[in-house]
């Protein structure tokens, strides 16, 4: 199986340093400022690149699930919000919400919540992510 990298530098201290991040695909790459972490400055987080992984994991999984029950999505829209919150003296992700829209046809409500719970519990960054408490929102459309 394939191994995927990411790089990150950081220069200075906490408050007045900066940094950046990079995909080892070179799809992406970006600054990251205490700011743009804690704050709402210009720039990306992890984070948000946590939520951007666990959306799409979710996405691809539910899909997945679905096209192996018969029920080929149209699409698959899925929305991460990851929050960080001070627990314990330090900062920690304490919540992440799914919100996720499918196009599905021919498939019932029950059916499609039953898929969407699977999705959530066996992503591989879901898994990942066990720690951290999931809230799915999942809606046919």
């Amino acid at each position: 199986m394939p191994k995927r990298t990411a790089k990150a530098e950081w220069q200075g201290g906490l408050k007045g340093g900066k940094g950046t991040m990079a995909l080892g695909s070179g799809a992406y790459e970006g600054g990251y400022s205490f700011g743009s972490r804690f704050e709402e400055a210009p720039g990306t987080n992890p984070e948000e690149l946590i939520a951007a992984a666990h959306a799409g994991c979710f996405s691809m999984a539910l899909s997945a699930g679905l096209e192996k029950a018969g029920h080929t999505p149209r699409a698959v829209r899925t929305h991460a919000v990851v929050h960080l919150n001070m627990v314990d003296g330090g900062f920690g992700i304490t919540r992440i919400d799914l919100t996720t829209e499918a196009e599905v046809p021919g498939l019932d409500d029950a059916a499609f919540q039953e898929h969407a719970e699977g999705a959530k519990k066996n992503c591989p960054v879901s898994k990942a992510l066990a720690a951290v408490d999931v809230h799915l929102d999942a809606k046919l459309v």
